[in-house]
């Protein structure tokens, strides 16, 4: 048994590892050749035992992968002409692009740009998430209290890809906490798997120097206070955090004698997309305890 969980680990990793390469290389030629090396697997069968693996043959993966980047370039960089994203997304023209794109998650282009479905979108996009990396260490640090700017979230989690492209027009129109020299945060008080769609809440965050002044997209001031925190790193999409973060409340936690501060667990986001490829995401998962 222990064996054949050995080998059923290392073909994971040879699917994962063709699935990173995607991700990280959307923007080469990804030919079935080159995929093939990269999981060293044989060409005569590696259709079968990626459609197997992923749910949908290669070709769709990187077609998918490449739309999902387009639909958060269309949302989030509004400096990027819609034919530009297009063209990266490997389409030969904007109408085959757009059509793609309207038969997927059921508008077009501009109008996803202009007012995009995210639930809507969450129900269309069906392709496995990508796994975060397995690495469970623990380190223990001292955080320094921090004022940040707040937008809160509060409803569905489908929904948050709204309320975070509200923060980015404030902060654009702010200028009080660029994207650029700010620290991005995320205040997590629910579990979206155990919590009433209506009644979820998190918070983003941007560190600040000042008190944000009253301002039309609702975003107020707050404070991560500092103190004592259990501090796991996570590389890969933000979607597969949870391994990690039950990890640390159902493993760590009880094995560690540590007991917890009275404040949500809180993300920091040291990088985001589509700045840079899901694979390449790095988020710091702080845990807030009590003084030993």
């Amino acid at each position: 048994m222990a064996k054949l969980a050995k080998q059923s680990n290392a073909y994971q990793d040879r699917m994962e590892r063709v699935c990173d390469y995607i991700r990280a290389n959307l923007d080469d030629d990804l030919s079935v050749d080159r995929l093939c090396r990269i999981a060293l697997f044989s060409k005569y069968h590696f259709h079968r035992q990626f459609s197997e693996y992923t749910g949908v043959n290669v070709f769709r993966f990187i077609q998918l992968t490449r739309l999902k980047r387009a639909c958060y370039q269309l949302a989030y960089r509004q400096d990027l002409r819609i034919i530009d994203i297009a063209f990266e997304a490997k389409f030969e023209n904007p109408e085959s692009f757009a059509r793609a794109f309207k038969k997927l998650f059921g508008q077009k282009p501009s109008q996803f740009r202009k007012q995009p479905q995210w639930q809507l979108w969450h129900q269309n996009y069906r392709l496995p998430a990508q796994r975060g990396k397995t690495d469970m260490q623990i380190e223990i640090v001292e955080f320094e209290q921090t004022k940040v700017a707040v937008l809160e979230h509060r409803g569905p989690v489908e929904t948050l890809n709204d309320s975070i492209a509200v923060f980015i027009e404030w902060r654009r129109a702010s200028g009080l906490s660029p994207k650029s020299t700010s620290n991005t945060y995320g205040l997590a008080y629910d579990d979206p798997e155990t919590t009433a769609p209506e009644n979820f809440r998190f918070d983003l965050c941007g560190s600040v120097e000042q008190d944000v002044p009253h301002n039309p997209q609702g975003v107020v001031t707050k404070t991560i206070p500092g103190g004592r925190c259990a501090v796991i790193h996570h590389v890969g999409p933000h979607e597969v955090m949870d391994d990690k973060i039950r990890f640390l409340y159902g493993t760590w936690l009880p094995e560690s004698n540590e007991e917890l501060r009275d404040f949500p667990c809180f993300f920091h986001y040291l990088n985001l997309f589509p700045d840079v490829p899901e694979n390449e995401l790095i988020t710091d998962i702080y845990l807030p305890l009590k003084d030993a």
